[in-house]
């Protein structure tokens, strides 16, 4: 698998992907270990491990945390994006839920320029584990990714109306002592994002008992420093899946992506509005404007899904195999009928749900 993860990347970047420079993660739920299934064949049909459960997935952008350059010190464009992935019974209870986050920060000077490596690795705070450095600091002794497990281990098995019972002090931090026990964090952010993927959550093919699994991948690359003719540009882009599996068979996928923009003059001073929302591209919908220049008049978020259907029942082996032409884009006629952007951010996201 690890040798076919770096094919698909290779190929990601190489083809022309929605996302260059990125980097990625993955935060798997696994299953209950009761048994181990056997891993389906593509020729075999799957039996379903469970009662049907539906796939939701909320992205929550912010640029509030940007700065102009003052004082001798550089502006930053930073970007806080929330993640989080869930499934849910048909009663609305919390099958398995994932949770993870972004903080994108670049810096530019009192000139305009951006003085950041725009090649560098975007991590999740989960894949930057210990790396983030709140284990140190933290009351409980708890880095960021274990408290935010230790928060979707306790939301699973409730439902959205328990979610909002959830008792948080004037911090927005966990009142409930059990809770407060492992999670030290601020969760009322969270906890909205929760209530926010169950309300995205459909039957998209995933049962109980399928692993759960959230992968990102997240560039700066688009980032420009300012000029006399146009503002300069920090732009995080984050590509996000939900992703289910039985053995590496995918039973459902749910795919969105958001820019979160900042712009800033040429004195270095942010000329956008901090307080604007940053909606991703399944929010925007017709509003991201794609439609107009498809040659297949379908927008983003009715390609990403295409995408997501036409991958469902697939192993990861058989998407990591998707032939494309020169430009990234998918060569089997039936899925370029309803999909023109290129793939291979796409494969990239699925073959790290099976890392």
């Amino acid at each position: 698998m690890k040798k076919l993860l770096a094919l698909i990347l290779t190929g990601a970047l190489t083809m022309g992907a929605l996302s260059a420079c990125g980097g990625t993660a993955v935060v798997a739920v696994p299953p209950p270990q009761e048994s181990e299934p056997a891993t389906p064949t593509p020729d075999q049909p799957r039996e379903p491990s469970g009662e049907a459960v539906k796939t939701g997935l909320y992205l929550s952008a912010s640029v509030s945390g940007s700065k102009s350059a003052a004082d001798g010190e550089d502006g930053l464009g930073q970007a806080d994006i929330d993640l989080v992935a869930v499934t849910v019974t048909d009663e609305g209870v919390i099958d398995s839920c994932v949770i993870d986050s972004i903080q994108s920060k670049v810096s530019f000077d009192a000139a305009g320029n951006v003085t950041a490596d725009l090649t560098a690795p975007v991590p999740t705070k989960n894949e930057l584990g210990s790396d983030y450095g709140m284990g140190q600091y933290s009351p409980i002794g708890k880095e960021w990714n274990q408290q935010a497990q230790a928060l979707a281990d306790y939301v699973e098995g409730k439902t959205v109306e328990e979610l909002q019972g959830i008792a948080v002090t004037e911090e927005g931090r966990p009142a409930d002592a059990d809770l407060a026990a492992s999670v030290t964090i601020s969760i009322g952010g969270y906890l909205d994002a929760i209530q926010q993927a169950v309300a995205n959550a459909t039957h998209l093919g995933a049962s109980q008992g399928d692993r759960l699994a959230l992968t990102t991948s997240t560039n700066v690359a688009s980032s420009k420093s300012a000029t006399q003719e146009e503002d300069g540009l920090i732009q995080t882009y984050a590509t996000v899946a939900a992703v289910t599996l039985n053995g590496d068979v995918i039973t459902s996928c749910y795919i969105d992506a958001v820019q979160a923009n900042v712009n800033f003059d040429t004195a270095g001073t942010v000329t956008s509005d901090l307080t604007a929302a940053q909606p991703s591209k399944n929010q925007l919908g017709d509003d991201y404007g794609m439609k107009k220049a498809s040659s297949i008049g379908k927008e983003w978020y009715e390609q990403a899904a295409a995408f997501c259907t036409y991958v469902t029942g697939k192993t990861l082996d058989q998407v990591a195999g998707l032939a494309v032409t020169e430009t990234g884009a998918a060569a089997d006629a039936d899925l370029a009928a309803s999909v023109t952007l290129s793939i291979g951010e796409f494969q990239a996201l699925l073959a790290k749900a099976g890392a």
